[in-house]
């Protein structure tokens, strides 16, 4: 059996592990998508800009 401090050590233990995971799983699935198809979006339209510049 585990006494307390073992118990409570293993407690936050698999409470910081468990943050990193689920923090780990958010950034792969909103953040990283967002910031690249954003980046890409801001691409385009400065290139958009860029060629109407050029054309006036």
């Amino acid at each position: 059996m585990l006494d307390f401090s073992e118990f409570s050590g293993f407690l936050f233990f698999m409470f910081i592990f468990t943050t990193g995971f689920w923090l780990l799983i958010f950034l792969l699935t909103f953040v990283v998508p967002y910031w690249i198809g954003g980046t890409i979006w801001e691409n385009i339209k400065l290139k958009r800009e860029a060629k109407r510049a050029a054309n006036k």
